[in-house]
């Protein structure tokens, strides 16, 4: 007999064998999973970083050494302390020794422009950054602008053995930076390693205490910070860990190609990680051939990354060179990927890629799809155990949508974030009575498996209808000839906003506007037919592979301020629904 619990949850039934509904795992600081690894297996490998090996007992030892230096700088309970780096192993070691240290991890992104850096350290109130040299110079010229007190160096040699750090700092003699390491306020990031003194901050209280302030990506006004306890990260950690565990009980090996100052990345190659015990292969550069050598000699088991790095090594020349049978799971998110790519990866690999989903103010991760079932092309899967996940109406958010019907998607769970950092209004906009507004449009079908529609702030109203931009990428990326697609909404001066699309042809492809257009009208309704095409050779996309939507809508609202008449076509201006205007390729 089916009860209300049923009702209110449809997707029990859909979790793979042996899923909990509800994992059993009490929150805790992150460092206390950290030292139960280390104390389990002191001697196994947790990171692999070219021919350096980082062992668990290694990591937590270095980590708490580390933490007792910066403790000896000043280093205060609840300070925030910046890491800026590409994936390497004093990234992992400054993560858990200011954690161990009592502070609070504010990662910060090294492409970050002048502008992106000052608002964030600002922000956040940062009073010490670690990073690496190469970061320097751009730090060096705006040091007048940051609030950092003390900076810790490092260079990528610092982190191989004697032989390998030594052949690395021959080969960048002349591009490395010169950093100007004064026992003031710049210090070697070595330092933070020396002596035997260690420390460990205790947790207290998990649910309150936060571990991270992680930045979002902007979509809207400037990055806010995200607010993220150690009960979030930990227990985030702990639900995939229910369902990772259900499905398999092998040793896995992680391979971290994903951004770690992401917390997509953070997730995936740190805490998971950790937390199973599991050794990782860091990535510092992602080059499709180097990626696939480590896969093949490391037996990589579990690849979490984004469609556009599957895509990416789908076309190598080289693919079917590397022995990837050890590849047992493939998580993908950031961004839809389509059916034909699923299909293709798994010929070639015998990899499942499993889409899933999630946001930094979760974490990240709240959905995925059953990892030993069967896979549902364009969902994001399951909510995992221990989330409650809903559609609401999406003017008041108020009323729960039945099965099918699109709405604004809701989470309540216990990754959901604390707040955003000092700005209570837009805490408040976003949670509400415990439950967390995504912004996402989708709909649920009867076995509750979630879809994703499009962006709320992305829906564009094309003569009265709403339209889905998403809807249009997807009939796109079915075209053959198509590699790359993104619809936008553009300014229009009488119209308001019309759709137009950004196309990447496959190479050797031969398409033009009046193409697309005709094909999207075998494939949309009238008014979701794009009205404007332009080719490029790429898409602006973030350092998860997510295409930026909201970059190229930018470059459209500054084109229109500079010249409102060009938004009106020659085919708009007569009322033709001929081809749009785009450029041969």
């Amino acid at each position: 007999m089916m009860t209300d619990t049923d009702l209110a949850f449809p997707w029990r039934e859909s979790y793979d064998t042996n899923v909990p509904f509800t994992p059993d795992y009490q929150p805790e600081g992150l460092c206390a999973i950290l030292d139960r690894t280390a104390h389990k297996h002191p001697t196994k490998t947790a990171y692999i970083f070219g021919p350096a090996r980082l062992s668990f007992g290694e990591l937590q030892t270095r980590a708490e050494i580390m933490a007792a230096n910066l403790r000896g700088h000043g280093l205060n309970a609840g300070d925030r302390v910046s890491l800026m780096f590409p994936n390497m192993p004093q990234q992992i070691i400054a993560f858990w020794g200011v954690l161990k240290a009592g502070g609070i991890v504010v990662m910060t992104n090294p492409a970050y422009m002048e502008t992106e850096l000052v608002h964030h350290l600002r922000d956040a109130e940062v009073r010490m950054l670690l990073t690496v040299d190469s970061c320097w110079p751009k730090l060096e010229q705006l040091r007048d602008r940051l609030p950092v007190e003390k900076y810790f160096v490092t260079s990528v040699s610092d982190a191989l053995p004697f032989s390998a750090g030594l052949a690395y700092r021959y080969k960048t003699r002349k591009t490395r930076a010169a950093v100007p390491y004064n026992e003031t306020d710049v210090f070697h990031f070595k330092s933070l390693l020396k002596g035997t003194v260690r420390h460990s901050t205790s947790v207290a209280n998990p649910q309150e205490e936060l571990a991270i302030i992680q930045y979002t990506g902007g979509t809207t006004g400037l990055p806010k910070g995200v607010c993220l306890t150690h009960a979030n990260l930990s227990l985030n950690a702990a639900q995939l860990l229910a369902v990772l565990n259900a499905n398999s009980k092998d040793e896995h090996t992680f391979v971290a190609v994903l951004p770690i100052f992401h917390v997509y990345g953070l997730c995936l190659c740190v805490t998971i990680p950790v937390f199973m015990g599991a050794t990782t292969v860091l990535v510092s550069r992602y080059d499709p051939g180097d990626l696939l050598r480590l896969i093949a000699r490391h037996k990589v088991t579990l690849f979490p990354g984004a469609p556009s790095i599957y895509l990416s090594l789908m076309q190598h020349k080289d693919l079917k060179k590397y022995d990837l049978s050890s590849l047992k799971y493939a998580i993908s998110g950031s961004a839809p990927i389509s059916a034909e790519a699923l299909q293709r990866f798994k010929e070639l690999t015998g990899c499942t890629i499993v889409e899933g989903y999630g946001l930094t103010e979760c974490s990240p991760i709240t959905h995925l799809n059953p990892m030993g079932g069967t896979h549902r092309f364009g969902s994001i899967g399951l909510p995992l155990p221990g989330t409650e996940a809903k559609i609401v109406d999406m003017e008041v958010g108020a009323i729960t949508l039945p099965p099918g019907k699109p709405g604004e998607l809701i989470i309540r769970g216990p990754q959901v974030m604390r707040g955003y950092y000092k700005q209570p209004d837009e805490t408040a906009g976003t949670l509400r009575n415990g439950w967390l507004y995504t912004g996402d449009i989708a709909h649920m079908d009867e076995q509750g498996f979630f879809y994703i529609d499009d962006r709320k702030k992305d829906m564009v109203i094309v003569g009265g209808y709403n339209v889905f931009p998403r809807e249009i990428d997807d009939v796109l990326l079915e075209h053959p000839d198509i590699k790359e697609a993104v619809a936008v909404a553009v300014p229009h001066p009488t119209r308001g906003e019309r759709l137009k699309v950004y196309v990447v042809p496959k190479e050797g492809a031969s398409l033009t506007a009046s193409d697309i257009v005709a094909y999207c009208r075998q494939k949309l309704a009238t008014y979701k037919v794009p009205r404007q095409v332009e080719f490029r050779e790429s898409l602006p996309r973030a350092m998860t592979g997510k295409i930026l939507r909201r970059a190229l809508r930018a470059e459209e609202i500054e084109r229109y301020k500079n010249n409102p008449g060009a938004a009106l076509l020659p085919d708009e201006a007569t009322g033709s629904e001929d081809a749009a205007s785009g450029k041969k390729k």
